[in-house]
């Protein structure tokens, strides 16, 4: 296994996790409308403490209290996804822009 199939290799994971991140976002409607993203983070909100709660005190663990939040979520969100999708998508033309660099950076150190 050469170094650039390990690379490739690794490329993939991480694509491959990241769409499965972007599914599971979707399937859970933090992709959808704002509206549908405050929902699913109110609901997020609801959930997560208790069960983290149950979790630290099966462990004897003790968290500290989390900070208000004095500003929305849901006015960042779209923001962030926006963020995320527009990375993503200049991700495979990033990545063929790197591996050009690369191997001419090779081919320079042989000569």
């Amino acid at each position: 296994l050469n170094c650039s199939a390990f690379d490739s290799f690794r490329f993939m994971i991480k694509g491959g996790l990241a769409g499965a991140a972007v599914y599971v976002a979707y399937d859970q409607g933090l992709l959808g409308s704002g509206t549908e993203g405050a929902e699913a983070l109110k609901k997020a909100q609801e959930t997560l403490p208790p069960a983290i709660q149950e979790w630290t005190n099966y462990l004897g663990w003790e968290i500290p209290t989390p900070p208000k939040i004095d500003f929305s979520i849901s006015n960042y969100w779209n923001k962030g996804v926006h963020k995320v999708m527009s990375a993503l998508s200049v991700a495979p033309t990033r990545a063929c822009e790197y591996t050009v660099e690369g191997w001419k950076y090779v081919k320079d150190l042989v000569k």
